[in-house]
Protein backbone atom coordinates (compact mmCIF):
# COMPACT_ATOMS: atom_id res chain seq x y z
CA UNK A 1 0.00 0.00 0.00
CA UNK A 2 1.50 3.32 -1.07
CA UNK A 3 1.37 6.51 1.00
CA UNK A 4 -0.84 9.44 0.03
CA UNK A 5 1.28 12.63 -0.33
CA UNK A 6 -1.70 14.74 0.74
CA UNK A 7 -1.44 13.21 4.22
CA UNK A 8 2.07 14.54 4.80
CA UNK A 9 3.59 17.95 5.50
CA UNK A 10 7.21 18.78 4.62
CA UNK A 11 9.00 21.97 5.62
CA UNK A 12 12.60 23.02 4.96
CA UNK A 13 13.77 25.78 7.34
CA UNK A 14 16.90 27.66 6.27
CA UNK A 15 18.73 27.48 9.61
CA UNK A 16 19.43 25.03 12.40
CA UNK A 17 17.93 27.43 14.95
CA UNK A 18 14.65 27.42 13.03
CA UNK A 19 14.61 23.61 13.01
CA UNK A 20 15.19 23.25 16.76
CA UNK A 21 12.57 25.93 17.45
CA UNK A 22 10.08 23.91 15.43
CA UNK A 23 10.96 20.74 17.35
CA UNK A 24 10.60 22.61 20.65
CA UNK A 25 7.14 23.90 19.76
CA UNK A 26 5.78 20.41 19.09
CA UNK A 27 8.12 17.78 20.62
CA UNK A 28 7.72 14.45 18.87
CA UNK A 29 5.43 15.79 16.14
CA UNK A 30 8.16 16.56 13.57
CA UNK A 31 10.52 13.96 12.12
CA UNK A 32 13.89 15.42 11.00
CA UNK A 33 14.91 14.08 7.57
CA UNK A 34 18.21 14.47 5.76
CA UNK A 35 18.98 12.22 2.78
CA UNK A 36 15.77 10.25 3.21
CA UNK A 37 17.23 6.84 2.31
CA UNK A 38 15.39 5.16 5.20
CA UNK A 39 12.41 7.52 5.47
CA UNK A 40 11.45 7.24 1.82
CA UNK A 41 11.50 3.44 1.94
CA UNK A 42 8.93 3.60 4.73
CA UNK A 43 6.96 6.25 2.85
CA UNK A 44 6.88 4.24 -0.38
CA UNK A 45 5.57 1.18 1.44
CA UNK A 46 2.91 3.09 3.37
CA UNK A 47 4.64 2.45 6.72
CA UNK A 48 5.84 5.99 7.55
CA UNK A 49 4.03 6.85 10.79
CA UNK A 50 5.26 10.46 11.03
CA UNK A 51 3.07 12.91 9.13
CA UNK A 52 5.19 16.04 9.70
CA UNK A 53 8.68 16.03 8.18
CA UNK A 54 11.34 18.72 8.58
CA UNK A 55 14.27 18.66 6.17
CA UNK A 56 17.77 19.29 7.55
CA UNK A 57 19.46 18.31 4.29
CA UNK A 58 20.78 21.73 3.23
CA UNK A 59 21.69 23.17 6.62
CA UNK A 60 25.35 24.29 6.43
CA UNK A 61 25.78 23.75 10.19
CA UNK A 62 25.24 20.02 9.65
CA UNK A 63 27.17 19.56 6.40
CA UNK A 64 30.68 20.44 7.62
CA UNK A 65 33.67 18.33 8.59
CA UNK A 66 35.88 20.33 10.96
CA UNK A 67 39.36 19.15 11.88
CA UNK A 68 41.23 20.33 14.96
CA UNK A 69 44.41 19.08 16.61
CA UNK A 70 42.58 16.75 18.98
CA UNK A 71 39.49 15.62 17.10
CA UNK A 72 37.50 15.58 13.90
CA UNK A 73 33.93 16.83 14.04
CA UNK A 74 31.60 15.42 11.38
CA UNK A 75 28.29 17.18 10.79
CA UNK A 76 25.33 14.85 11.16
CA UNK A 77 24.12 15.53 7.58
CA UNK A 78 27.49 14.65 6.01
CA UNK A 79 26.99 11.85 3.52
CA UNK A 80 28.84 8.59 3.08
CA UNK A 81 30.37 10.14 -0.04
CA UNK A 82 31.66 13.02 2.10
CA UNK A 83 33.27 10.51 4.47
CA UNK A 84 34.64 8.32 1.70
CA UNK A 85 36.30 11.27 -0.03
CA UNK A 86 37.69 13.11 3.02
CA UNK A 87 41.48 12.73 3.36
CA UNK A 88 41.58 12.82 7.17
CA UNK A 89 38.72 10.33 7.50
CA UNK A 90 40.37 8.00 4.98
CA UNK A 91 43.83 8.35 6.53
CA UNK A 92 43.07 8.28 10.27
CA UNK A 93 39.67 6.58 10.43
CA UNK A 94 39.78 3.89 7.73
CA UNK A 95 37.11 1.80 9.45
CA UNK A 96 34.58 4.61 9.00
CA UNK A 97 35.67 5.32 5.43
CA UNK A 98 35.37 1.61 4.66
CA UNK A 99 31.88 1.44 6.15
CA UNK A 100 30.91 4.41 3.98
CA UNK A 101 32.01 2.47 0.89
CA UNK A 102 30.02 -0.60 1.97
CA UNK A 103 26.74 1.23 2.51
CA UNK A 104 24.35 0.69 -0.40
CA UNK A 105 25.26 1.85 -3.89
CA UNK A 106 26.64 5.19 -5.08
CA UNK A 107 23.19 6.80 -5.07
CA UNK A 108 22.67 5.80 -1.44
CA UNK A 109 26.14 7.02 -0.52
CA UNK A 110 25.40 10.38 -2.11
CA UNK A 111 22.22 10.81 -0.03
CA UNK A 112 22.59 8.71 3.10
CA UNK A 113 24.01 10.56 6.12
CA UNK A 114 26.00 9.52 9.16
CA UNK A 115 23.51 11.14 11.54
CA UNK A 116 20.62 9.39 9.85
CA UNK A 117 22.38 6.03 10.16
CA UNK A 118 22.84 6.59 13.88
CA UNK A 119 19.28 7.77 14.57
CA UNK A 120 17.75 5.00 12.47
CA UNK A 121 19.36 2.75 15.09
CA UNK A 122 19.52 -0.45 13.08
CA UNK A 123 21.83 -2.95 14.82
CA UNK A 124 22.98 -4.02 11.33
CA UNK A 125 24.10 -0.53 10.25
CA UNK A 126 27.56 -0.56 8.69
CA UNK A 127 29.01 2.59 10.29
CA UNK A 128 28.06 1.97 13.91
CA UNK A 129 30.75 -0.59 14.95
CA UNK A 130 33.39 1.80 13.61
CA UNK A 131 32.01 4.62 15.77
CA UNK A 132 32.17 2.35 18.81
CA UNK A 133 35.82 1.43 18.42
CA UNK A 134 36.81 5.04 17.67
CA UNK A 135 35.05 6.07 20.91
CA UNK A 136 32.84 8.60 19.17
CA UNK A 137 30.88 11.25 21.02
CA UNK A 138 27.68 12.88 19.76
CA UNK A 139 26.69 16.51 20.05
CA UNK A 140 22.93 16.70 20.50
CA UNK A 141 21.19 20.05 19.96
CA UNK A 142 17.80 21.46 20.88
CA UNK A 143 16.32 24.86 21.71
CA UNK A 144 17.56 24.18 25.26
CA UNK A 145 21.17 24.11 24.07
CA UNK A 146 23.72 21.40 23.30
CA UNK A 147 24.84 18.33 25.18
CA UNK A 148 27.63 15.90 24.42
CA UNK A 149 27.11 12.17 25.02
CA UNK A 150 29.27 9.12 24.51
CA UNK A 151 28.10 7.18 21.49
CA UNK A 152 28.44 3.88 23.32
CA UNK A 153 25.59 5.01 25.63
CA UNK A 154 23.34 6.34 22.85
CA UNK A 155 21.49 3.14 21.90
CA UNK A 156 19.36 2.05 24.85
CA UNK A 157 17.50 -0.83 23.13
CA UNK A 158 16.30 -1.99 19.75
CA UNK A 159 15.46 1.18 17.79
CA UNK A 160 15.65 3.16 21.05
CA UNK A 161 18.10 6.00 21.78
CA UNK A 162 18.91 8.78 24.24
CA UNK A 163 17.64 11.38 21.75
CA UNK A 164 14.89 13.52 23.28
CA UNK A 165 11.78 14.39 21.27
CA UNK A 166 13.00 17.96 20.69
CA UNK A 167 16.63 17.06 19.84
CA UNK A 168 18.64 16.12 16.79
CA UNK A 169 22.24 15.11 16.28
CA UNK A 170 24.40 18.06 15.33
CA UNK A 171 27.79 16.35 14.96
CA UNK A 172 29.82 13.21 15.55
CA UNK A 173 33.21 13.75 17.21
CA UNK A 174 36.14 11.34 16.89
CA UNK A 175 39.43 11.69 18.83
CA UNK A 176 42.49 11.77 16.61
CA UNK A 177 44.60 9.15 18.42
CA UNK A 178 44.18 5.90 16.51
CA UNK A 179 46.43 6.50 13.50
CA UNK A 180 49.07 3.97 14.63
CA UNK A 181 46.64 1.17 15.42
CA UNK A 182 46.12 -1.92 13.30
CA UNK A 183 42.63 -1.65 11.78
CA UNK A 184 40.35 -4.54 10.85
CA UNK A 185 36.85 -4.62 9.40
CA UNK A 186 34.65 -7.22 7.80
CA UNK A 187 31.07 -7.24 6.54
CA UNK A 188 29.46 -10.60 5.92
CA UNK A 189 26.33 -10.49 3.77
CA UNK A 190 24.54 -12.23 0.97
CA UNK A 191 26.46 -10.17 -1.60
CA UNK A 192 29.59 -8.01 -1.68
CA UNK A 193 27.55 -4.87 -2.35
CA UNK A 194 24.11 -3.48 -1.47
CA UNK A 195 23.42 -6.10 1.19
CA UNK A 196 22.37 -5.77 4.81
CA UNK A 197 25.02 -7.31 7.04
CA UNK A 198 24.53 -10.72 8.60
CA UNK A 199 27.52 -9.78 10.76
CA UNK A 200 29.84 -6.78 10.68
CA UNK A 201 32.98 -6.26 12.74
CA UNK A 202 35.25 -3.29 13.32
CA UNK A 203 38.38 -3.59 15.44
CA UNK A 204 41.53 -1.73 16.43
CA UNK A 205 44.60 -3.06 18.17
CA UNK A 206 48.11 -2.11 19.17
CA UNK A 207 51.03 -4.27 20.31
CA UNK A 208 53.95 -3.32 22.53
CA UNK A 209 56.88 -5.74 22.68
CA UNK A 210 54.69 -8.54 21.36
CA UNK A 211 51.97 -8.01 23.97
CA UNK A 212 48.50 -6.58 23.29
CA UNK A 213 48.77 -3.06 24.65
CA UNK A 214 45.32 -1.86 23.60
CA UNK A 215 42.40 -3.44 21.79
CA UNK A 216 38.81 -2.61 20.91
CA UNK A 217 36.33 -4.81 19.05
CA UNK A 218 32.77 -3.93 18.01
CA UNK A 219 30.15 -6.00 16.21
CA UNK A 220 26.83 -5.36 14.52
CA UNK A 221 23.80 -7.44 13.57
CA UNK A 222 24.25 -9.82 16.52
CA UNK A 223 22.25 -8.06 19.26
CA UNK A 224 19.49 -5.44 19.61
CA UNK A 225 22.17 -2.73 19.52
CA UNK A 226 25.73 -2.59 18.14
CA UNK A 227 28.13 -3.97 20.76
CA UNK A 228 31.63 -3.43 22.11
CA UNK A 229 33.00 -6.84 23.11
CA UNK A 230 34.35 -5.65 26.44
CA UNK A 231 34.96 -9.06 28.01
CA UNK A 232 36.74 -10.26 24.87
CA UNK A 233 38.92 -7.16 24.96
CA UNK A 234 39.78 -7.70 28.63
CA UNK A 235 40.68 -11.33 27.97
CA UNK A 236 43.21 -10.28 25.33
CA UNK A 237 44.74 -7.08 26.69
CA UNK A 238 48.14 -7.62 28.24
CA UNK A 239 48.52 -11.04 26.63
CA UNK A 240 50.68 -12.51 23.90
CA UNK A 241 48.60 -13.80 21.01
CA UNK A 242 49.10 -17.56 20.69
CA UNK A 243 47.03 -20.62 19.79
CA UNK A 244 45.72 -21.09 23.33
CA UNK A 245 44.52 -17.48 23.54
CA UNK A 246 42.84 -17.68 20.14
CA UNK A 247 40.97 -20.81 21.16
CA UNK A 248 39.80 -19.30 24.45
CA UNK A 249 38.73 -15.98 22.93
CA UNK A 250 36.37 -17.62 20.46
CA UNK A 251 34.11 -18.81 23.25
CA UNK A 252 34.29 -15.51 25.12
CA UNK A 253 33.24 -13.56 22.03
CA UNK A 254 30.29 -15.88 21.38
CA UNK A 255 29.19 -15.48 24.99
CA UNK A 256 28.95 -11.69 24.64
CA UNK A 257 26.59 -11.57 21.66
CA UNK A 258 22.86 -12.20 21.41
CA UNK A 259 22.12 -13.19 17.80
CA UNK A 260 18.72 -14.26 16.50
CA UNK A 261 17.36 -16.29 13.63
CA UNK A 262 15.84 -14.01 10.98
CA UNK A 263 15.30 -13.82 7.24
CA UNK A 264 18.99 -13.03 6.59
CA UNK A 265 20.71 -15.64 8.74
CA UNK A 266 20.64 -17.89 11.80
CA UNK A 267 21.91 -17.32 15.30
CA UNK A 268 24.27 -20.29 14.99
CA UNK A 269 25.79 -18.94 11.78
CA UNK A 270 26.25 -15.48 13.26
CA UNK A 271 27.95 -16.90 16.35
CA UNK A 272 30.37 -18.92 14.26
CA UNK A 273 31.19 -15.94 12.04
CA UNK A 274 31.87 -13.66 15.01
CA UNK A 275 34.25 -16.22 16.50
CA UNK A 276 36.04 -16.62 13.16
CA UNK A 277 36.37 -12.88 12.56
CA UNK A 278 37.63 -12.12 16.06
CA UNK A 279 40.24 -14.84 15.64
CA UNK A 280 41.20 -13.51 12.20
CA UNK A 281 41.62 -9.99 13.60
CA UNK A 282 43.90 -11.23 16.36
CA UNK A 283 45.97 -13.18 13.84
CA UNK A 284 46.31 -10.02 11.74
CA UNK A 285 47.28 -8.02 14.81
CA UNK A 286 49.91 -10.59 15.76
CA UNK A 287 51.29 -10.53 12.22
CA UNK A 288 51.53 -6.74 12.28
CA UNK A 289 53.78 -7.00 15.33
CA UNK A 290 56.06 -9.53 13.67
CA UNK A 291 56.37 -7.26 10.66
CA UNK A 292 57.18 -4.15 12.67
Amino acid sequence: MRSDPAEYELVAPDSLSAVVSLLAEQPGAWLPMAGGTDVMVQYASGRLAARKLVSVWNLPELRRIDVSEGEIRIGAACTYTDLRDHKIVEGEFPLLAGAARWTGGIANQNRGTLGGNIVNASPAADSLPALLVYEAELILVSARGERRVKYIDFHTGYKETLLAADELIRAVCLPRRFARYTSYSRKVGARKAQAIAKVCVAALGRLADGVVDDIRIAVGSVAPVPLRLRETERSVKGKTIDAALLSRVRGIAIGEIHPIDDMRSTAAYRSGVVANLVEEFLQDLSASGRGA
